[in-house]
């Protein structure tokens, strides 16, 4: 049996989005992704929470109403959740450090503890206590969860507040800077990642193993958020599916290391799309 996948506090550990109508969204990102999905509330509760599964892991979550009810207000997105060891503890620093508590810690059920938060600049994300649900058992697969990037207005002030909650470290790359939870790269190589370090030498930054994820500064048109990347086969081959399953290509980009495209799905909650295309001097 594969060995679990646990986060230490202050690693971002699980994603999920909320939306109306669970079925749609089911069928959208099963076909997108090779998603299959269980649901983990009791039949008959008016809320419905299903995870998402890939190769029989966990990857992601949905959230909605048993029946799908009046259309939402306001377009859906991802949700980030980052790991703790005290929801409670975590929450009232958030609020000490400038942040808001927009939902305090409360039970999940069996699988943990949750918390909606919001950084000085309103950006939400939220807080998870594991208990039975450690968080995304499969990560950097195609059709997986890869990272989630911070998108601020003040890189300098979210910096601090993140610092000061979660203990981060942002390394400026001079092409981007680098979100680190120091101890991460020895927890996964003490886990379910021996090799992290072998393989990412000679061509990872320093510290890369500790990366959680970047500190984007905005776009023109942007709003402040925590932005969702899945790690993808072929990135044109999924923007293809998008667009045939309702869903909007917004942008593509391509890099020396990855081929990207941000998607808009059809009740509006974007993300990317990435395909790893390392140079030839990196195999």
């Amino acid at each position: 049996m594969a060995e679990v996948r646990t986060y230490p506090a202050g690693v971002t550990s699980w994603i999920d989005l909320e939306v109306n109508d669970v079925e749609a969204v089911k069928a959208f990102y099963g076909d997108l992704f090779g998603w299959s999905f269980s649901d983990a509330t009791a039949p008959g509760a008016p809320f419905r929470y299903v995870i998402a599964r890939l190769d029989g892991q966990d990857v992601a979550g949905v959230a909605g109403p048993a029946d799908p009810a009046e259309p939402r207000t306001s377009a859906a997105s991802w949700n980030t959740y980052i790991a703790v060891d005290d929801a409670q503890s975590t929450a009232r620093l958030v609020a000490y450090s400038g942040g808001r508590v927009v939902s305090p810690p409360a039970s999940a059920g069996e699988g943990g503890v949750s918390a909606v938060c919001a950084d000085p600049a309103g950006v939400e994300f939220r807080l998870w206590q594991a208990n039975r649900r450690p968080g995304a058992q499969l990560t950097n697969a195609p059709g997986a969860w890869n990272f989630s990037d911070l998108h601020a207005a003040d890189p300098a002030e979210s910096s601090s507040f993140y610092r000061r909650v979660f203990g981060w470290e942002f390394e400026d790359l001079g092409y981007a800077t680098m979100i680190r939870r120091p101890g991460y790269g020895e927890h996964l190589a003490g886990t379910v990642d021996p090799d992290i370090h072998e393989r990412q030498e000679g061509f990872a930054p320093p510290g890369f193993a500790d990366a959680i994820g970047w500190l984007v500064p905005l776009a023109a048109t942007e709003r402040s958020h925590w932005h969702v990347t899945f790690t993808v086969a072929d990135r044109d081959k999924t923007a293809a599916i998008a667009e045939r399953l309702g869903g909007t290509v917004v942008t593509t980009s391509d890099t020396e290391w990855t081929r990207a495209a941000v998607l808009r799905d059809p009740w509006g909650a974007e993300f990317t799309a990435s395909q790893f295309t390392p140079p030839p001097s990196a195999s």
